[in-house]
């Protein structure tokens, strides 16, 4: 998400940085590159202008002007600015101050309503709730059968009665079922069309009547780029929204959506759904989000994804190693295998600070899952001592581990001088006082 974009405006920063000092037409000049960068990303028109005459009125001024480093003042500026477009603080979900707390999602059809139901399930039952899902999606009788699937999956109950039932009949009784079973919260599930029609607004208005939903979420598809926002602003005026949960983030490389949908609407977005796994929804931190898009890295969110799946004294060990450039292969197999289990790698590496320098020189496309999987059947391959010692393989021993993987010498040497480029990278942020290991344990 946000590729594009991130790139265009790193370019521009960097051109400013090289100028040294700045005049007011340099800024105009960079100001306009960045209008131009967030059409291209598909920002809403309205969302652009506003934004660049918010920063220049903020950025030509004698204190930055004249300051030693105006570059860095005006990414600053632009920092500050990008947080307040996206919704300063952090929207969280409102609680009913008796449960259950009833959150309606809302939404077209194909945008993921069904499984982001589930995964909003899944994350607040791992915050010790109890969740009950509700398939009240009577339109398509897939969303029943699959919620009922995904409960299963995950062990969290739904309330169904098929499809034969009204959508209304179905959440009164899903109601008196969350209140026998001491339900925490009730998240329904409801229906959607290929296009806004008023037979669907209706519905929800009338659901909306049974329910008296803490929360109206609409999950939005943010590859429709700006017809989401149009979707959004549509809803927010049949039955009053109070967040968007965007879904498909990771196939969005221009995030016009997630940039322009709170400033149209004035709803804020609560939700990021980052891939198809059951846990790949995320909180949208607006501070965290700005500073993936200026390449700052969103060091918090790694950590909290580190802390989910590696143990701590696991972490230490490595940390120990690193210092002692003593990591090696077999070392560097079990971060991967613990990598696979944290997301997709380009998603993990861009929440690392000054990954857009590394990333021009390293490859990161290359190392996909089937990538992965082909370094690990290299570094399997290996005697105990390669993977100790590593600098021992010669070219006999080259070929040998290529014909033992199933690939060729060069993808060896290809493996052999990444694992070099990363122990020097790791050993750098290591080393580095208050620097990114050292936060994570």
């Amino acid at each position: 998400m946000f590729e594009i974009l991130s790139e265009k405006l790193q370019r521009i920063f960097d051109k400013l940085g090289n100028k040294g000092r700045l005049t007011e037409r340099d800024v105009d000049e960079a100001l306009r590159e960045v209008r131009l960068a967030l059409l291209e990303a598909d920002v809403n028109f309205q969302v652009a202008r506003g934004f660049v005459a918010s920063v220049r009125e903020k950025a030509i001024g004698r204190e930055v002007l004249e300051s030693l480093t105006p570059a860095q003042q005006v990414i600053k500026i632009v920092h500050r600015e990008l947080i307040s477009l996206l919704a300063e603080g952090q929207p969280r979900l409102d609680t009913a101050p008796h449960p259950p707390t009833i959150i309606m999602l809302v939404g077209l059809q194909g945008s993921g309503k069904t499984t982001t139901v589930a995964k909003l399930a899944q994350s607040l039952k791992r915050q010790g709730q109890r969740p009950l899902m509700v398939a009240a999606d009577v339109r398509r009788p897939a969303a029943v059968e699959q919620l009922v699937a995904l409960g299963s999956q995950l062990s969290i109950p739904v309330y169904q009665e098929g499809t034969q039932t009204s959508a209304k009949t179905i959440c009164g009784h899903a109601l008196e079922q969350a209140r026998k079973t001491a339900a925490s919260h009730v998240l329904v599930d409801t229906g959607g069309r290929l296009h806004i029609d008023a037979e669907l607004m209706d519905e929800l208005v009338q659901l909306r009547g049974v329910l008296n939903p803490t929360e109206t979420l609409l999950v939005a598809d943010a590859m429709m780029g700006q017809d989401a926002v149009k979707a959004a602003t549509e809803f927010h005026a049949a039955v009053p929204l109070t967040g968007v949960i965007l879904t498909k983030i990771d196939g969005d490389a221009r995030g016009g959506a997630a940039l322009s949908i709170r400033f149209v609407t004035g709803v804020p977005v609560k939700f990021l759904g980052i891939g198809e796994k059951l846990d790949a929804l995320e909180p949208f931190h607006p501070d965290r989000l700005a500073s993936r898009i200026l390449g700052m890295g969103d060091v918090l969110t790694l950590v909290e994804k580190v802390e989910q799946t590696v143990e701590k004294e696991q972490a230490k060990a490595w940390e120990k190693k690193l210092r002692q450039a003593s990591f090696d292969l077999e070392d560097f197999r079990e971060q991967l295998q613990q990598l696979r289990k944290m997301g997709p790698l380009e998603q993990l590496l861009e929440m690392v600070p000054g990954f857009s320098t590394l990333k021009r020189q390293m490859p990161v496309e290359a190392m996909d899952e089937r990538q992965m999987k082909k370094v690990e059947a290299i570094i399997l391959s290996m005697t105990p001592q390669e993977r100790h010692y590593p600098h021992i393989i010669d070219g006999s021993r080259r070929r040998r581990i290529a014909r033992g993987s199933g690939t060729g010498p060069q993808d060896v040497n290809r493996l052999l001088n990444q694992f070099r480029d990363m122990q020097k990278l790791m050993r750098q942020m290591s080393n580095r006082r208050g620097g990114l290991l050292s936060r994570m344990w």
